[in-house]
């Protein structure tokens, strides 16, 4: 296998098409996750986006395929770009929608030195609640791990108003943990599927980090789909 920076730039490179890169890597000593070859990683390179960067490759993906990708087309494509490259690298490809569940959350953590916003998104300095994670690979050798660049202050932390708070018509972020039901209902009624399912949720859009990230309106809709469908559940 190539060396370190040889094996970050192949995956930069192989991602860059798709719209994705690299989110960051987490080493781990002994206790990483289980590889399919057996034993255990040394370290993980997250895969993700800002923003739509991806929307147009997985859209092009979407229309050429037959039932439109299936049930879940985001992590189907997801996994159609992200495998082949792990297969190359001998490595092992985790998700977020598959068991064994794997700690996405901690990871980005970690590896970008982000937090939880009040709607339980992570928030980026820049990107702000514009992102996301599709996958990891896990490699039998180390990389080095992210330089974190950690923000000096948390961007709600400093928030004058919390917007996202104050913007959602559920008043479902009134508590300290995300009320699903008020979102649920909300939904399912008509202001909802007239506000936050077709334009996107209306408390993430008010907060004010990052939004040049902001996604394209087809993805908004997309997502509240994606999101209708887990609360339902």
């Amino acid at each position: 296998m190539s060396g370190p920076s040889v094996i970050l730039t192949q995956i930069k490179d192989t991602l860059r098409p798709h719209g994705l890169t690299t989110r960051g890597v987490v080493a781990f000593s002994g206790d990483g996750p289980k590889l399919a070859g057996g034993g255990r990683a040394a370290c993980v390179v997250l895969v993700g986006h800002a923003g739509s960067s991806f929307w147009s490759a997985f859209r092009a993906w979407q229309r050429s395929q037959d039932h439109g990708g299936g049930k879940d087309p985001l992590d189907t494509w997801s996994k159609a770009v992200i495998e082949p490259l792990a297969q190359i690298l001998d490595a092992t490809a985790y998700y977020p929608s598959d068991a064994p569940y794997q700690p996405f959350q901690h990871w980005a953590m970690q590896a970008e030195g982000i937090k939880a916003s009040p709607l339980g998104i992570l928030i980026h300095p820049d990107y702000g609640l514009w992102h996301g994670y599709r996958g990891a690979i896990g490699l039998a050798t180390p990389l080095p791990q992210s330089d974190v660049q950690v923000p000096p202050v948390h961007p709600c932390d400093t928030c004058e108003g919390k917007p996202c708070i104050a913007g959602c018509p559920a008043a479902a972020l009134e508590g300290e943990i995300f009320d699903v039901g008020r979102c649920r209902s909300y939904l399912a009624g008509p202001a909802g599927q007239g506000g936050c399912m077709a334009h996107g949720c209306a408390a993430r859009a008010a907060c004010p980090v990052g939004s040049s990230y902001r996604y394209e309106p087809d993805q908004l809709r997309f997502h509240m789909q994606a999101l209708s469908i887990i609360v339902r559940q």
